[in-house]
């Protein structure tokens, strides 16, 4: 019985470290995803010039957007370029990260 309840616990550990390091993975990507937009839309997604600031968007909004961009129901003339080369994974996890700096105030 006690090694049945260790082997449970262990499983339990493994199982949340996995997840922890899966939410990682997906932060780093979206991180390095995101450094594409800062050419544009200026470091952090605040932007010097007439192109708008993206630091302020939550993330379901700019999910939206983005894909809204990717299939053409919303036009532009550069995003729906940049966006249909995204999955939507990528776009998800892009979305997540820049949404987490406004939270760490950038």
């Amino acid at each position: 019985m006690n090694g049945m309840h260790i082997a449970a616990c262990c499983a339990a550990g493994l199982a949340l470290f996995g997840t922890a390091v899966a939410n990682a993975q997906t932060i780093s990507r979206g991180q390095v995803i995101a450094a594409t937009c800062y050419t544009c839309h200026g470091t952090h997604g605040v932007s010097p010039s007439d192109i708008p600031s993206i630091d302020y968007i939550p993330a379901e909004r700019m999910i939206q957007t983005l894909k809204a961009y990717k299939t053409g129901t919303r036009y532009s003339t550069v995003m729906g370029r940049h966006s249909s080369g995204y999955s939507d994974e990528e776009i998800v996890e892009t979305a997540n990260y820049l949404a987490s700096l406004q939270k760490k105030g950038k």
